[in-house]
């Protein structure tokens, strides 16, 4: 049987646990540097910060503040 490859999700930004968006501080198009800031969600009345791994460039954002996510739902793209 053939094995099934994960796709690659190196240039996106999954959430990590079910929660709400509560912010999303980028925009398409902007430059972020490692350890900025992107989105914050909130799970379980904790907010959680989720910041770049990597230098890039925000290519496409699928959430917006108030959106209920599911785990690994892709919050946001990049270059």
């Amino acid at each position: 049987m053939p094995e099934k490859v994960p796709p690659d999700t190196s240039k996106m930004l999954l959430c990590p646990m079910p929660g709400l968006v509560v912010s999303i501080a980028v925009e398409e198009g902007q430059e972020v540097k490692a350890g900025e800031t992107l989105a914050v969600v909130e799970a379980m009345k904790m907010e959680n910060v989720l910041r770049a791994e990597r230098d890039g460039t925000v290519s496409a954002i699928h959430a917006k503040a108030g959106d209920s996510l599911a785990v690994d739902a892709v919050i946001m793209e990049f270059e």
